[in-house]
């Protein structure tokens, strides 16, 4: 029988798992414990419902990809203590498994590692502006923590990491009741349903948003690429959209009749986010194909196919 890779995904059941088990061949053991998570995943997959951070194994794997994280602000400022924890101990616990295995550990971490950033489009080699004890310092600072510690056990290890720090990942399967806060669901969700869009702020925030294939296509690009042991790659668009923009864009091509709502900006909310993808081209051969208007289009279709 010819090899078998096995994989471990950490948060694999929720939006970016469920896309990228899509697109992995072997034996696939998904660790999740279904709190922001809800879609079935196929039959292939063994799935342990539990939390990374208290999740004990002496099984061996050659590939650890640790996504398991509450990314929504809406969501994570309700839980702090666990978001901070999985981007903690998880990481932690994450990493002790990818080191007994000599397994290659990717990691996805976030553009909110950067925070307020002064460079945009921001390089990797950007070390960020963030508000270590604010509301979003949970998720923030927790990130950060999450990269140090990768590679603390690169350094001390030779353990082979990878990070990727994704920027505003959109497409099918985000929660389609609106709950999990992201932005583009959100306004999708309120346009189907007529109801007002909520913007935070003046709408003048700019974000640049990414359709969900062209991450799986990097993120399997970084983890079967060879030479990237120790490599941190953003992936995301360096376009810049305004919010206010994507508000209008996605009322259009719903055709609801829904106003825009504008409410108190959100706390350490950053006001311009796009990412310097220069790197992913040299080492990945990777940029994004998908233009946001298609990308929501296909979105929005899912929606309206799951929206009761």
């Amino acid at each position: 029988m010819p090899f078998k890779m096995k994989f471990l995904i950490t948060g694999g059941a929720g939006f970016l798992g469920s896309h990228l088990i899509e697109h992995l061949e072997g034996d696939i053991t998904v660790v999740d414990d279904f709190s922001t998570a809800k879609y079935e995943l196929p039959k292939k997959v063994r799935v342990l419902r539990e939390r990374i951070e208290s999740f004990k194994t002496d099984e061996k794997f050659d590939y650890v990809i640790h996504l398991a994280a509450r990314p929504s602000p809406d969501d994570y400022m309700q839980h702090p203590v666990e978001t901070a924890l999985s981007n903690s101990l998880g990481t932690y616990n994450a990493l002790e498994i990818a080191r007994r295995s000599d397994a290659v550990f990717l990691y996805t971490s976030s553009s909110e590692v950067y925070g307020h950033a002064e460079v945009v489009p921001t390089p990797e080699d950007y070390w960020g502006k963030v508000n270590p004890v604010g509301v979003r310092s949970c998720y923030d600072e927790s990130k950060r923590f999450s990269e140090a510690l990768i590679m603390a056990y690169y350094r001390e290890y030779g353990l082979d990491v990878r990070i990727q720090r994704p920027f505003n990942v959109y497409g099918p399967r985000l929660r389609e009741d609106g709950a999990y806060g992201r932005v583009v669901s959100r306004f999708i969700y309120q346009a189907l349903k007529g109801e007002d869009l909520t913007v935070y702020g003046d709408g003048n925030q700019t974000r640049a948003f990414l359709y969900v294939d062209d991450w799986v296509e990097a993120t399997l690009k970084m983890l079967f690429t060879k030479g990237l042991k120790g490599e941190v790659i953003n992936v995301g668009s360096d376009k810049e959209t305004r919010i206010i923009d994507l508000a209008n864009l996605i009322i259009k091509l719903t055709g609801s009749r829904s106003k825009i709502k504008f409410l108190p900006p959100r706390p350490d909310d950053p006001p311009r986010r796009a990412a310097d993808i220069s790197k992913a081209k040299r080492l990945l051969n990777w940029e994004p194909k998908t233009p946001l208007e298609e990308g929501l289009r296909k979105t929005i279709d899912w929606f309206r196919g799951v929206i009761r």
